[in-house]
C-alpha cells in the first residue's frame, strides 16, 4: 500500500518536539520517516543517543525510518559499506544514499546481516540502477527516493520526473517523493528555505493538492512531507485521504437534486477508455440510473474547464452521465452544470487517465 511519511532533523528540534510530531502524524496514518545525517555535526556517540531514541519512539508508533547518508557521511562517522551497524545501533530501517557508490557496493549493502534497507537517489536520468541491478542485488532491501529542492525554480519538470521514476518502476521496486508544507515557519537541513518539493510545480501549492496530484499519476509509492513542521490545518486536510484513487473536492451548484448528488459522492468514477479531448466521461451513472428522469436546471450558455455535468434526460441515452469539462464548450441547452472542481485541483484532470478511477468529496 501507498503510504505517507513526515521528515525531521533531529539536529534542529528538540526530541520532545519531534516526537510529539510523530505521535500527531502517526494518529493520521503516517508511516515512514525520512530522517537526515548530511548535516549533522556532533560527534559518533552523540548522534547515537540522539537519534536512537527518537528512532526507538517512532517504532513504537509503528514507524519505518530511512536515514540520509553520503560517502562523506561514511568517512566522518568512520562506516564502512561493508558494515552498516552503525545504523542497527541508530534504530534505523534503512540509509538512502544520497551520492552512491559504483553499483557492486549498493548491491552487497542489500546483502547486509542487520537487514537494513538501501534507498537509492531517484532524481538522476542514468545508469546507475541499472548497474547496481547488474550486480544481482537482494532487490527486496532495495528502494528509490528522489531529491527535494529547496531553491526556487529548481526542482524537477515533470517529463523528467515520470522517465527517472520509471527507470525504478521497471523493476517493481518501491519509490518516494517528497512533498513541501506551505507553512511560513518551515525548515530542511538547509538555510534556504524556498520550500522542499520534488516537483517544482508543487513548490506553491496546498499540500493535500501535491499529495493527490502523485495519486493521479501514480508513478510513486510512498509521499513524504519533507520540511517540518507542517501547519494544523495541513495535518487536518490529510485526514481520511484516500492514497489508492484520486479524489477531487468538489463546490456543488447549490440547488443540485438529491440523485445528482448521489451520482456525483456515492459513487466510484472512470475515464471512458475512448477518451475526448473536451471531457472526462463517467458513463456507468447513466446505467445505473437509467429509468429516472433527469430534469433540466442549470445549463449555462458555457461550459467551462473544471464544470461537473450531469446530462438531462433532454439528451436520450446519455441521461445521467457525469462529465467533467477539460476546456471551454458551447452548451447544447441540454446540459446540468451540479458544480465545479476546486481550482487548485484543476490541473490534475489532464493527468486522469484513459480506465483510470477517481471520487469526488463535497467541499466543506
Amino acid at each position: 500500500m501507498r503510504q505517507l511519511g513526515v521528515s525531521i532533523y533531529p539536529e534542529k528540534s528538540e526530541i520532545e518536539v519531534i516526537k510529539k510530531y510523530l505521535a500527531e502524524a502517526a494518529e493520521l496514518g503516517f508511516r515512514r520517516i525520512f530522517s537526515c545525517l548530511l548535516s549533522a555535526e556532533e560527534e559518533k556517540m552523540a548522534i547515537i543517543e540522539r537519534f536512537s531514541q527518537i528512532n526507538d519512539y517512532a517504532h513504537q508508533l509503528g514507524y519505518e525510518v530511512i536515514v540520509d547518508v553520503s560517502p562523506k557521511v561514511f568517512d566522518k562517522l568512520e562506516i564502512s559499506y561493508q558494515d552498516l551497524s552503525f545504523f542497527q545501533a541508530i534504530g534505523a530501517d534503512g540509509l538512502r544514499l544520497d551520492i552512491g557508490y559504483t553499483g557492486m557496493e549498493e548491491s552487497l549493502m542489500t546483502f547486509n546481516p542487520e537487514g537494513l534497507k538501501i534507498e537509492i537517489n531517484m532524481s538522476n536520468d542514468v545508469h546507475t540502477l541499472d548497474t547496481i541491478m547488474d550486480f544481482q542485488p537482494d532487490r527486496y532491501h532495495l528502494l528509490g527516493c528522489h531529491n527535494f529542492y529547496p531553491h526556487q525554480y529548481s526542482g524537477l519538470g515533470l517529463d523528467f520526473f515520470k522517465r527517472t521514476s520509471r527507470r525504478f518502476r521497471q523493476y517493481g521496486l518501491r519509490t518516494a517523493a517528497f512533498v513541501t508544507s506551505q507553512n511560513e515557519d518551515t525548515f530542511g537541513p538547509w538555510p534556504v528555505t524556498d520550500g522542499l518539493p520534488t516537483l517544482e510545480r508543487h513548490r506553491y501549492l496546498p499540500l493535500d493538492v501535491q499529495i493527490k496530484h502523485l495519486i493521479a499519476m501514480d508513478e510513486i509509492d510512498d509521499i513524504i512531507i519533507s520540511n517540518c513542521f507542517p501547519s494544523d490545518d495541513e495535518m487536518a486536510s490529510l485526514k481520511g485521504l484516500d492514497l489508492n484513487i484520486v479524489t477531487f473536492e468538489v463546490e456543488v451548484h447549490p440547488e443540485i437534486p438529491e440523485v445528482e448528488a448521489k451520482i456525483l459522492f456515492e459513487m466510484t468514477h472512470f475515464n471512458r477508455g475512448d477518451v475526448s479531448e473536451y471531457f472526462i466521461r463517467s458513463t456507468q451513472s447513466r446505467v445505473i440510473y437509467k429509468d429516472h428522469h433527469f430534469e433540466v436546471f442549470n445549463t449555462p450558455e458555457l461550459i467551462r474547464r473544471g464544470d461537473i455535468i450531469i446530462e438531462s434526460s433532454e439528451y436520450g441515452h446519455y441521461a445521467g452521465e457525469m462529465q467533467i469539462a477539460l476546456q471551454e464548450m458551447k452548451n447544447s441547452g441540454r446540459s446540468n452544470v451540479v458544480g465545479y472542481i476546486r481550482p487548485e485541483e484543476m490541473f490534475i484532470l489532464d493527468h486522469i487517465k484513459p480506465w483510470q478511477k477517481f471520487r469526488l468529496k463535497k467541499s466543506i
